[in-house]
């Protein structure tokens, strides 16, 4: 892969991010619940809000990046601890998606559950050119990876198993935090769950030729 072409790849990777990051934006808006990766920063945003959701997620992938120096030891790529500065982008981007969703009217449970589907569809369009730059995975990914490879562990089970932790873990600090009410994770998380696999896969399938052909190459 010659330079210009992982340049290429890499600005595909980054709207990627700036996709995903605007589409947790309309998730956390709603009101409704943020995607299963995203709770545990969502939580110590609402408890501790003098800190941004977007600073909040770049501490939650820095602490998944940590997590997979420790699992990995060794066999742990340094091209891998660019993570660390596209996970800034990322927290940077959801932070620019939760001023420009602000303006949006929250009207009734109908209106929420709208912008929650907004943002569930950009959240997948964000992933979708993310897997079809094919470069590096984001840290919540390359956390699961991290752990199916150490332990032979089948990819999609653990993924599974982490969304499981990272909603248990959330559901667990708001009634720590919030004297035993669920705050954040709601109807919103599991049909986030539910849905975004099947999304980036139906986008992923209709939006690759378009993009092979803006940037003018096989991906």
């Amino acid at each position: 892969m010659n330079k210009k072409e992982l340049f290429r790849r890499y600005l595909i990777f980054i709207s990627g991010l700036f996709f995903a990051g605007v589409g947790v934006a309309f998730s956390k808006y709603s009101g409704l619940g943020v995607s299963p990766i995203s709770s545990v920063a969502n939580i110590m945003s609402l408890k501790y809000p003098v800190m941004s959701l977007g600073n909040w997620l770049i501490i939650w992938n820095c602490v998944l990046i940590l997590g997979q120096i420790v699992i990995l030891r060794k066999d742990f790529k340094i091209y891998q601890l660019l993570q660390i500065p596209l996970s800034f982008l990322f927290g940077w981007f959801t932070d620019f998606g939760m001023m420009c969703v602000s303006i949006l009217p929250l009207n009734n449970y109908f209106t929420r559950l709208i912008i929650l589907f907004l943002g569930i569809i950009i959240i997948s369009f964000g992933i979708s050119l993310s897997v079809i730059a094919n470069v590096i995975m984001n840290s919540g990914e390359a956390f699961v990876k991290a752990i199916s490879d150490k332990f032979h562990l089948e990819f999609g089970y653990v993924k599974v198993a982490f969304d499981v932790f990272c909603v248990i873990t959330a559901i667990v600090l708001s009634l720590i935090f919030f004297h035993g009410q669920i705050i954040g994770t709601r109807e919103g998380t599991i049909l986030t769950a539910l849905c975004t696999g099947i999304v980036i896969k139906f986008i992923t399938k209709h939006i690759r030729k378009c993009v092979e052909n803006i940037f003018n190459y096989n991906l």
